[in-house]
């Protein structure tokens, strides 16, 4: 029998091709995938430095301000016009790394918040080398100003157990807070002493309190011994920082000085050496000089604000008569000077006099109005004489009231009718002084002001209180004194009130962010909001 041999080659290479076949297309989908990663790989890391790159440009900013904290073009002229959306720019950076090698660019755009606020939006948008990918971040940067806080102050505060704060509240010595609170109530003292008048009855005068502290025996409206205090900020376990009220003397002369710069007339003085001594007889729309170089309490200015936002009118004020006067065109002799002046672009009235200040009938607009004889020894007051009002509450109307002695909301501002709403809108501050309606009358330290115990004659603040001493819009007396109102609901033997039994004092939380032109801060530069902005301008 013969046998035939079959050649295995032929069954061989098939098999082989389509195993080498196999294996290239599964080598070039592993390689693709290699790549693909590499790909994600490096653009991921491009992205990580362009977002790397523009939070440096948001840092440089937050510098360049520190040293320039009215330079919104970053040390350019151009442009003159601002874009409406994104502000001056764009400024291109180069960024280079601590070994001298250039890593990319950020471009900065720069939105001021306006009319002499501190606050800019910065916009950087940071590229890395090499790369067409951009991240963008914006961030808010300011300084912290002194209407940061629903009530400052550089005593002791005291909030009674029908009495609310909305708002942040800061001591620099101490806080009793019986009433309800809805945000930080701090003090940068571990303990303190209130004085006489500043603290609940059930304590005696002497003993020392935590710098929050609440009277254990006020359980209603609110049960000291059960409320939340997680937001009582004070040492040793919630250290804060003194807020130094000395720095508002140097904030006045600033904000002299860009009322000097405000006007032809005046702008020469504004860069004197020795510009806050000026006392010029020019009036400006944003300088009222001294009415004399003799100083009198009941002599100055009235400012009524116009509902047009940009103008207002001026009068002369020769004198004072307060007791029992209901109206403030009759406690106050006035003599017309201008109407429909100006605001200056930088929102700032500067005067070297008393001023009294209200709104026909609401304000449309942001100014600070700030007074002072800062060449002298005499210290000037600004008196809240009728309602003051913004026309919209969301940020774009703001009135900064800055007296180098007391802010005052006069005993004739409610009206005489038996049921009113007092409206006060405005971040108040008081260098030297308190912030209060009166307990007494201009000229009469023994007769007390009028008092107002029925729910339908109120007091609505809404803005922002800082003040060296004292703040309150009521008082409380043992025995019967000139207007006050007997009220058997007020605990014996403190049954007469001067002022407001109902009053709200509201915080402004647009001031946060969007104080008053010019307004005095508290403290340097720092970022206030960041956030990455997901699109490209």
């Amino acid at each position: 029998m013969r046998l035939l041999r079959i050649n295995q080659n032929g069954f061989a290479l098939p098999a082989v091709l389509s195993f080498i076949i196999a294996m290239g297309i599964l080598s070039g989908a592993v390689l693709e995938v290699i790549l693909n990663n590499f790909t994600i790989v490096e653009r991921n890391n491009q992205s990580q430095q362009a977002f790397n790159i523009a939070e440096a440009g948001i840092n440089y900013y937050l510098w360049h301000l520190s040293h320039n904290g009215s330079d919104f073009k970053d040390g350019q002229s151009t442009p003159t016009t601002p874009d409406p959306t994104l502000g001056y720019g764009p400024y291109v950076h180069s960024y280079i790394d601590s070994n001298a090698v250039n890593e990319g660019t950020y471009t900065l755009w720069v939105k001021p918040q306006g009319s002499g606020s501190t606050v800019a939006t910065v916009r950087s948008i940071g590229k890395a080398s090499g790369s067409n990918i951009t991240r963008t971040i914006s961030a808010q940067i300011g300084a912290q100003s002194f209407a940061n806080y629903a009530v400052l102050s550089d005593g002791a505060l005291w909030f009674g157990p029908d009495e609310s704060a909305d708002g942040p509240v800061f001591s620099n010595q101490g806080v009793e807070m019986d009433g309800s609170s809805n945000s930080t109530v701090g003090s940068p003292n571990a303990t303190y002493i209130p004085p006489d008048g500043l603290h609940s009855s059930n304590y005696a005068n002497g003993a020392s309190h935590p710098g929050v502290w609440c009277d254990t025996a006020i359980t209603s409206p609110v049960n000291c011994n059960t409320r939340d205090k997680s937001n009582w900020l004070f040492p040793p376990s919630q250290p804060q920082t003194q807020v130094d009220f000395n720095l508002v003397s140097n904030a006045l002369c600033n904000i002299k000085k860009a009322a000097f710069a405000a006007d032809s007339t005046t702008a020469s003085l504004a860069n004197l050496s020795n510009a806050c001594s000026q006392t010029p007889g020019t009036r400006t729309p944003a300088y009222l000089p001294q009415r004399s170089s003799s100083f009198n309490n009941s002599r100055g200015y009235l400012i009524e604000l116009n509902p047009d936002g940009k103008t207002y009118n001026l009068w002369n004020v020769n004198n004072v008569k307060d007791a029992k006067i209901t109206k403030y065109t009759d406690a106050l002799t006035m003599q017309a000077v201008a109407t429909n002046v100006v605001i200056p672009s930088n929102g700032v009235i500067f005067a070297e006099d008393n001023v009294w200040v209200r709104s026909n009938p609401t304000f449309d607009g942001r100014v600070t109005i700030a007074n002072g004889r800062l060449a002298t020894n005499y210290t000037t007051d600004i008196t809240v004489a009728d309602n003051l009002a913004y026309n919209t509450k969301n940020g774009s109307d703001a009135i900064g009231l800055v007296a180098e002695g007391n802010v005052f909301i006069g005993s004739f501002a409610p009206p005489a009718t038996s049921s009113f709403t007092l409206e006060v809108d405005a971040a108040v501050l008081a260098e030297n002084g308190s912030v209060e309606y009166p307990s007494n009358y201009t000229f009469s330290d023994t007769t007390c002001t009028r008092g107002w115990t029925s729910s339908n004659q109120k007091l609505n603040f809404y803005g922002s209180v800082a003040t060296r001493n004292t703040w309150t819009w009521s008082w409380v007396l043992k025995t019967s004194c000139g207007d006050s109102v007997y009220d058997p609901t007020l605990p014996s033997p403190y049954q007469y009130l001067s002022g407001f039994k109902y009053n709200t004092t509201h915080y402004d939380y647009n001031l946060l962010y969007a104080p008053p032109p010019s307004y005095p801060v508290t403290s340097g530069y720092s970022m206030l909001s960041w956030r990455e902005v997901l699109t490209k301008p």
